[in-house]
């Protein structure tokens, strides 16, 4: 059944709307999640912030993100794509709502409402992509599942942009009213998108499974063939943690690819706009636009990231970005102080690590989904993003505490560490770089049933050497 799928020439118009719609979600999900970064600075001066106060305000969310990607994963792997999906945005959209009514120097209700808004936007990065993936050709996965990521960089702009040009005139919780009608916009239009076709295959639903991918070729269910039986599953087979073990090389290649490269790229990130105004003597406001030129880097870089992963496969790829990205950090510690016509080489070269760090994001986030077999897809990758979350702290907090013994983001900071903390930095997107080059599994051009049979096969061996010893 799903081969009529693989030997698409054309995309139908049904699922490009399934592609508009998981582009919408994954990039106004990140403008909520992002939108704190742009609120701190406002709130250091008139809260009295600490420097531990500010890393526990940050890195909330991070720790909120990884719980909520385990959960939500392992969800959809249970009960369906599809509404997993709209729970999540239900959840990451309320939550930035109640940051509105953030009472002054509220540090306990912002942290916990903070986390809820990433636990939302976590799970619904881990079901979005393999929702995506399932419903398209082998031959454009690839580039389709990094394309969906090209825009998440919007997200991040739009929160730029806000913090800019509107925090001014609305304020920060102004900000935060904002954050709630993307979110519910992006609800709206996924509520007609049809649940997985091979995850209702899996659960023995051959009716339905053949309704949804015909909605999606736009044909006639009647026209489709039957699926053949090895490939229909039992609503009583239920994914179990334990089973992620059993593919020791797909949990280390996504696992530890999402650290190096999640841990580099939150640590330049969340403290960008603190460091610009440290460094190039900036407003807050003016730091936020600075922000727009690293976005837009990091866009130009996922589009080329999406085409390189079809071209040349996604192993080089994954360790372009890694190699790529720990370069230009270096260089951008080693050349802060310097300009370029007139222009902060700080800056111009921290938009040239974006188009790698973040451009590889179209390789981390559908390459994390593609190396693990079909029933733990959402469980698998939900749990590499979530481990891979660690980074969400141990970047920021690593980068703060070599760069400031007190307060980061403070004038006191000390500069003349940048660059041991970027050193710091760059060595995580290299050994992001040296897992996918070196223990990578090539997934370009295979099918996700030809995958599926090859990681069984690889799970097999294990069990099958113990069998023969004994």
């Amino acid at each position: 059944m799903f081969a009529l799928l693989d030997r698409q020439e054309r995309l139908t118009g049904n699922q490009k709307r399934i592609i508009t719609a998981a582009i919408l979600g994954d990039a106004l999900e990140f403008f909520d999640y992002f939108l704190i970064g742009f609120v701190l600075p406002f709130m250091i001066g008139s809260w009295n912030l600490t420097f531990g106060q500010s890393a526990v305000m940050l890195l909330s969310s991070g720790v909120g993100a990884m719980a909520g990607a385990v959960f939500w994963g392992w969800m959809a792997d249970r009960i369906g794509r599809r509404p997993v999906f709209n729970l999540t945005i239900l959840n990451f959209s309320l939550a930035t709502g109640a940051l509105y009514f953030t009472p002054d120097n509220g540090l306990a209700y912002l942290v916990f409402f903070r986390f809820l808004v990433g636990f939302g936007v976590g799970g619904l990065y881990c079901v979005d992509l393999p929702l995506v993936q399932e419903f398209m050709p082998a031959r454009k996965r690839g580039f389709i599942g990094g394309l969906v990521t090209c825009f998440i960089p919007i997200g991040v702009m739009f929160g730029a942009v806000a913090g800019g040009f509107l925090a001014e005139s609305v304020g920060w919780r102004g900000l935060f009213a904002i954050g709630v009608l993307p979110g519910l916009l992006v609800l709206l239009v996924r509520l007609w998108v049809p649940e997985s076709p091979r995850w209702l295959l899996r659960q023995g639903r051959v009716g339905e499974a053949k309704k949804s991918l015909a909605w999606a070729l736009e044909v006639s269910p009647q026209s489709l063939p039957d699926p053949r039986p090895e490939d229909i599953g039992s609503a009583e087979q239920k994914p179990s943690w334990s089973e992620l073990f059993r593919h020791p090389r797909s949990l280390i290649v996504s696992w530890f690819g999402n650290l190096g490269a999640q841990t580099g790229v939150y640590g330049v990130t969340l403290w960008a706009p603190t460091l610009f105004v440290l460094l190039l003597q900036v407003t807050p406001a003016d730091a936020s636009k600075l922000m727009i030129g690293l976005t837009l880097g990091g866009v130009i870089g996922r589009i080329s990231f999406a085409v390189m992963s079809e071209r040349i496969g996604r192993r080089p790829a994954g360790g372009l970005l890694g190699f790529g990205a720990a370069l230009f950090l270096v260089l951008a510690g080693v050349f802060h102080a310097d300009m370029v016509f007139g222009v902060s080489a700080f800056w111009l070269l921290l938009i040239a690590a974006f188009f790698f760090a973040d451009g590889g994001f179209a390789i981390v986030g559908p390459y994390a989904a593609e190396v693990w077999p079909a029933h733990l897809r959402t469980s698998g990758m939900g749990s590499a993003y979530g481990f891979g979350g660690l980074g969400k702290i141990i970047g920021p907090l690593g980068l703060a505490l070599v760069v400031g013994s007190a307060n980061v983001v403070k004038p006191e900071a000390s500069v003349e560490h940048l660059l041991p903390a970027f050193l710091y930095l760059a060595s995580w997107f290299a050994m992001a770089g040296a897992v996918y080059l070196f223990l990578g599994i090539e997934t370009r051009g295979r099918s996700i049933e030809e995958i599926d049979r090859s990681l069984a096969g690889e799970a097999a061996a294990p069990a099958a050497a113990s069998l023969r010893r004994a």
